[in-house]
């Protein structure tokens, strides 16, 4: 801090002055700090867990029209991820165990664009309101069997000691009102850590709701993060 000399003809409060300017600011309203005005949160930041669909480690606030997939790693019968459909967009959601000193979301994002290279697609990087983004159009055959492409849309969020990774695809790509709609849902996910030790980049486990009825659909494969919407169980919400 730099300190400066008073003017010689600069005014000087008298003590009676100074007196009544201390009571006033002691008597003012005291704001206390602001606290974040949109998640994705942590369970300790919500009153009532019973208001979402709790699938152990995520947690997901209903909607109208919402359909949840739990997807499923058909070599260990793992749930490894949720799928979520709204406003005809694809919405997919794992989240993993971190340590409180290092973020994650700076080397995934990193190896998701090796990856996305590999392929032969094009990838762009903007800022969101969760911060860096990826947006990529990634290789895929139609079902023609002509050459296309599928555009995606890419977030992770580092928690305390959890982060979450967001893969969107569908309408809210390019139509505005589909992607209002995913993204107060994205910022409406609550991640459970728990409190057991986990390696960084340990998936958190992930298991059907009380609240919610599935029907089975059997697949041949695993999902990849290029097929969001790919699982052998498919949950109806609402």
């Amino acid at each position: 801090m730099i300190f400066k000399r008073k003017k010689r003809n600069q005014v000087q409060p008298d003590a009676d002055e100074e007196q009544q300017a201390a009571q006033a600011g002691a008597d003012a309203p005291q704001v206390a700090p602001q606290e974040p005005a949109t998640g994705p949160w942590d369970i300790k930041d919500i009153e009532n867990p019973d208001d979402y669909l709790n699938f152990g480690s995520l947690l997901i606030k209903p909607m109208t029209g919402l359909k949840v997939r739990m997807d499923v790693e058909e070599k260990t019968k793992r749930v490894i991820s949720l799928s979520l459909e709204v406003a005809e967009s694809r919405i997919q959601l794992q989240a993993f165990a971190r340590s409180k000193s290092q973020e994650l979301w700076p080397g995934i994002s990193n190896k998701i664009a090796e990856d996305i290279s590999k392929q032969k697609g094009e990838l762009f990087t903007r800022e969101g309101e969760l911060g860096k983004e990826l947006l990529a159009k990634v290789p895929q055959q139609l079902p023609d069997g002509r050459a296309g492409h599928v555009a995606l849309r890419f977030i992770g969020v580092d928690g305390p000691r959890w982060f979450l990774r967001v893969v969107i695809g569908g309408a809210a790509i390019s139509n505005e009102q589909a992607a209002g709609i995913v993204d107060e849902l994205v910022r409406g996910v609550v991640v459970n850590r728990g409190e057991k030790p986990l390696p960084p980049q340990e998936l958190l486990p992930l298991n059907v709701p009380s609240n919610a009825t599935t029907r089975a659909e059997p697949v041949a494969g695993a999902p990849s993060v290029q097929r969001p919407e790919r699982g052998p169980e498919i949950t109806q919400i609402g």
